[in-house]
């Protein structure tokens, strides 16, 4: 068997814990969005670069406030900026957390279905027979290959 990476239990009642502190980031979050991928394609991309723009902008569109049209509001881009500031430091955080959330699932998933295949393996070899019959059938349904064949319809007319 290949090393063994991780070895951890995760009991009911840290797993509703940590579903709990999902729920709570959610209920802190109320504003979150969830755009369709054409959405995201079509938004324009705030860089690093653009943050001082907007910055700028801002502070011009504040000292300014004469030069935009009455339809413009500028507190309501005040809450924009101030909201990408507050989430900024946010983000990276979980993406960081997602990241080593999939490793540790990838990983441990691994691991368990390597160990199924050496578990597949021995019953295989070790001669049991008929004790074992169904269960081999069982596993072995995972690798069953579905029929390449299909049946020839129209019919060929030699």
């Amino acid at each position: 068997m290949s090393e063994n990476r991780i070895s951890a239990q995760l009991s009911t009642t840290d797993q509703a814990a940590v579903l709990a502190a999902i729920n709570t980031i959610r209920q802190k979050l109320p504003f979150l969005l969830d755009l369709t991928p054409e959405e995201r394609r079509s938004l324009p991309r705030m860089g690093d670069k653009s943050r001082a723009f907007v910055t700028q902008a801002l502070n011009l569109a504040e000292q300014n406030a004469d030069i935009l049209p009455r339809s413009f509001d500028v507190s309501e881009m005040r809450k924009d900026v101030e909201l990408v500031q507050a989430l900024e430091p946010i983000l990276p955080a979980l993406a960081q957390l997602q990241e080593l959330f999939e490793d540790t699932y990838i990983a441990v998933g691994s691991e368990a279905y390597a160990a199924a295949l050496a578990v597949y393996q021995y019953a295989k070899a070790s001669g049991k027979g008929a004790a074992l019959d169904n269960l081999l059938d069982a596993l072995g349904q995972r690798f069953a290959r579905k029929s390449g064949n299909k049946p020839k319809t129209g019919g060929d007319k030699s």
